[in-house]
């Protein structure tokens, strides 16, 4: 039984930024659908979620780094839910070494999951959206995709050719009621920051204009908005979230 509210795929969405914007987009009346890549834990991340109220939110577990993985999700959410109106790619990995000693492995398993998943993700709704002339999708770079970041070569490539992505697709589908939008976040308040040493968590802070990581929610906020029907004169745009710390 498929419902009336429009769909959200939302790739990553049980880490600490997709989780805030699973639960953002399903307040805003969205049926939400989050990618996962750890079964158990993703099981146990959606009872949390049935837990805190959130009924309008479900679970996928496409491999994103294959497109015949991705458009059977695709089909399995459509049929389940409906078509899917809202993409947001925001699934990543990081693999951080200085390009000396990154292996050829550790470049293609970053550039894989970051960047191939995203044509895999967007390659399996257009038609849909296309044939709907509706459609939102919000591409989640980073602020290293803008300025480069040392040890980074591979994240950096990807989370760059994201937006290059986006300022191509979004010219494809201007005329088609679909957007395509990027989203770089700066430094984030998540799990992963705060297991950085105090010490070093400190520098970065002091190195951030506003003196203060961003919060998931932040973020969440910002992709609701360009997800938004009303928003659609924005397209091929990039928004930097990152308290000042990058501007260009």
């Amino acid at each position: 039984m498929t419902s009336t509210a429009p769909v959200a795929w939302i790739t990553g969405g049980t880490g600490g930024i997709g989780s805030e914007i699973c639960r953002f987009m399903a307040k805003e009346g969205y049926q939400v659908i989050a990618g996962y890549n750890n079964p158990e834990k993703a099981q146990k991340w959606l009872e949390q979620q049935k837990s805190d109220g959130f009924d309008n939110i479900d679970i996928s577990g496409a491999k994103i780094t294959s497109l015949e993985s991705c458009e059977e999700a695709v089909k399995e959410i459509r049929d389940k839910h409906g078509k899917i109106s809202v993409l947001v790619n925001c699934a990543g990995i990081t693999r951080d070494t200085t390009m000396k000693k990154m292996t050829f492995e550790q470049w293609q398993e970053v550039l894989d999951t970051n960047l191939t998943s995203a044509f895999n993700t967007c390659r399996s709704v257009i038609n849909d959206m296309l044939d709907d002339g509706y459609g939102r999708i919000v591409n989640i770079s980073s602020i290293n995709g803008r300025k480069g970041q040392f040890g980074q070569v591979n994240y950096s490539a990807a989370k760059a050719g994201m937006h290059g992505l986006t300022m191509a697709l979004a010219q494809e589908t201007a005329t088609k009621g679909i957007t395509v939008n990027t989203l770089s976040p700066g430094y984030i308040a998540t799990d992963m920051i705060m297991k950085i040493p105090e010490k070093v968590r400190e520098a970065i802070r002091e190195s951030i204009p506003v003196k203060r990581y961003g919060t998931p929610e932040e973020i969440a906020r910002a992709v609701a908005f360009l997800a938004h029907k009303e928003s659609g004169f924005i397209t091929g745009a990039n928004l930097d979230i990152n308290g000042g710390q990058f501007m260009g």
